[in-house]
């Protein structure tokens, strides 16, 4: 009962809200089972992958269907399903914790294990009857089956209920008849199931079913040939074609109409797991540069010693220390959110569903976030193996193809970014989080006289929470002004969202740092966490350039005269160090520590 007595933040509420590191859950929080579920998925990783990443990068299909078998066999890819339906019933930071070790080696399994356990799975664990879960569940949990998500269609990306595949009834009411097309399919050249999305009639949403799929007896499918892709070469992905399609009707997925808010909820969970898949590529492809960086010698000198080298290892690494500190930290907070609704009578369904709707910001925040470090991580991998970083030969090339979907995948970072400030106002509309009295106090505190006292900064971490807490002030500055003066409409100025956008990303991104780094000063000792109190600092630095950067071009956007005027030097007093760090200085201490390990040590 502990994690669900404790002061959980409400989603959202963080931009409004100051949170204690002891209310925050960090990878070394991690229970002995966990890191024994950890430890077997990192050796069946190196065992079964990490050697064959050739065959991956070969368009090896049936290689990675192989694999995933596999990982069905080690109960892997039941980890979220209860045990009732075979699974082992694990919580949402497991689940988190086996997505995010399996992922790490190639893009090709992440992507087939993410699709199978996520959007494969989840919908009927989460919508169907208990008919529909005890006929299909075990099936799917133990590998003896595979699913398939059929949602995208040619006019229907980002945009997806106006899907065209139709669903019509059988005059005898006994099944309908599903006819169209989909794209972009996933596992689609060895599923035996489909989650399908397809119109009834005339009705404003789409309509979720569940599709069986037998090669021997397609039923009206016919699957396209294999994709040729800049990425994830062995993830099978194909068009799917259904020609009056026979499904029962007691296979419909939910109620009728309901099929888009599957598909939204689907995605809520699918952009925090997206976030944990890109954390262990972020690991190995920082190991493999810094062993490079050892071995590779240039004027009589290992590269690593050179300083423009340090920074690019620095800035990787914080990146990844950030990304699995929010990652964490949110997954905690929907465990707790998903245990405190069961214990008070949800079913499992219902506190599934409710307990990560409850963080879609977040969600939204991390698939951003950590899909765009991912890049720029296998990006500076390249660079740093120079040459040799640009042929096959190396890890490099395939991670940086392989990152580059992760930033497209469930929902475009740009449809992402504006729906964290859109859900935003209507977690506020609703009452859910306060932001009109905060943003009024803002704008009290902009009219007001400024404190000149220099504070006593004696505990860790302390001005750069002070800072923290004025960045925040930042945020309400800018989203206030701009939804005053635009109400609704401001869903149509898209690139001010995407401004606004950034800077909550980057709080919340600082802040989890920030929190994970303060929490193991305190329980394991300062000097034992020197580097991870500067990996804090730096991110906090960099976090605080693109807030003023952004902050910059939102305010000119919309204000002129006295209120821009104001509105920048609020920003600036809301940006401004009190004692600036010597960033040169921490990412040489940053970087001489995994030098000397040798890999990604934090």
């Amino acid at each position: 009962m502990e994690a669900i007595e404790k002061d959980v933040t409400r989603g959202g509420q963080f931009i409004v809200k100051d949170t204690a590191c002891e209310d925050i859950f960090t990878p070394e929080d991690f229970s002995e089972e966990q890191q024994m579920m950890r430890d077997s998925v990192k050796e069946f990783v190196d065992k079964e992958v990490w050697p064959n990443k050739p065959r991956f990068e070969k368009k090896d299909y049936a290689f990675t269907e192989e694999v995933m078998r596999k990982a069905g066999e080690l109960g892997l890819l039941g980890i979220a399903v209860p045990e009732a339906y075979e699974g082992l019933g694990m919580g949402f930071v497991t689940t988190m914790l086996v997505c995010d070790y399996i992922s790490g080696a190639t893009g090709s399994l992440a992507t087939a294990f993410g699709a199978h356990t996520g959007i494969g799975t989840l919908p009927i664990l989460l919508y169907g009857t208990e008919e529909q879960k005890q006929k299909y569940i075990p099936k799917l949990a133990t590998g003896e089956w595979f699913g398939a998500y059929c949602l995208t269609e040619p006019g229907a990306g980002s945009d997806a209920n106006s899907g065209k595949t139709k669903a019509v009834l059988s005059d005898d009411g006994t099944h309908y008849s599903i006819s169209g097309q989909k794209m972009w399919i996933s596992n689609a050249g060895f599923c035996s199931l489909m989650i399908v999305f397809a119109r009834i009639e005339d009705d404003k949403n789409i309509t979720g079913f569940i599709v069986e799929y037998d090669p021997e007896n397609t039923n009206g499918v016919t699957l396209g040939e294999e994709e040729h892709k800049l990425g994830i070469h062995s993830s099978s992905t194909r068009q799917v074609f259904f020609s009056e399609t026979k499904v029962p009707v007691e296979n419909m997925l939910s109620e009728r109409g309901n099929g888009f808010k599957i598909a939204m909820n689907a995605l809520n969970v699918g952009r925090i797991k997206l976030a944990a898949a890109c954390l262990d590529a972020q690991r190995r492809v920082i190991t493999e540069s810094v062993k490079y960086a050892n071995e590779r010698i240039q004027f009589k000198t290992p590269i690593s010693q050179f300083g423009a080298i340090k920074a690019k290892l620095a800035d990787m690494a914080t990146n990844a220390y950030a990304d699995e500190s929010a990652c964490y930290r949110a997954a905690k907070d929907i465990e707790d959110r998903i245990e405190g609704r069961i214990a008070s009578g949800n079913s499992h369904q219902e506190a599934e569903l409710k307990g990560v709707e409850e963080y879609a910001i977040e969600c939204s925040i991390l698939k951003v976030a950590v899909s765009e470090d991912c890049q720029i991580c296998t990006d500076e991998g390249i660079q740093i193996f120079g040459g040799m970083g640009f042929s096959a030969d190396t890890p490099m090339e395939a991670a940086w193809r392989d990152a580059r979907i992760s930033r497209i995948y469930e929902g475009t970072n740009e449809i992402n970014r504006m729906l964290t400030i859109g859900m935003l106002m209507k977690k506020a509309m609703k009452g859910h989080v306060d932001l009109l009295g905060p943003a009024v106090a803002v704008k009290d505190d902009l009219m007001g006289i400024p404190s000149f006292d220099i504070p006593d900064y004696t505990e860790v971490l302390s001005e750069e929470k002070e800072l923290l807490g004025k960045l925040k002030k930042a945020f309400l500055m800018i989203a206030g002004a701009a939804a005053q003066k635009y109400g609704v409409e401001l869903e149509k100025h898209q690139q001010l969202l995407m401004s606004a956008s950034d800077i909550l990303i980057e709080i919340y991104m600082a802040e989890s740092t920030l929190l994970r780094a303060e929490k193991n000063a305190k329980r394991f000792g300062e000097e034992n966490q020197s580097l991870q109190i500067a990996m804090a600092k730096l991110y906090l630095f960099n976090a605080v350039e693109k807030i003023n950067t952004k902050g910059k071009e939102a305010i000119i956007s919309f204000t002129e005269g006295d209120e821009q005027r104001m509105m920048l030097m609020g920003l600036k007093r809301f940006t401004k160090y009190t004692n600036m760090p010597n960033v040169i200085a921490l990412k040489n201490q940053i970087a001489e520590k995994i030098t000397k390990e040798n890999k990604y040590c934090f």
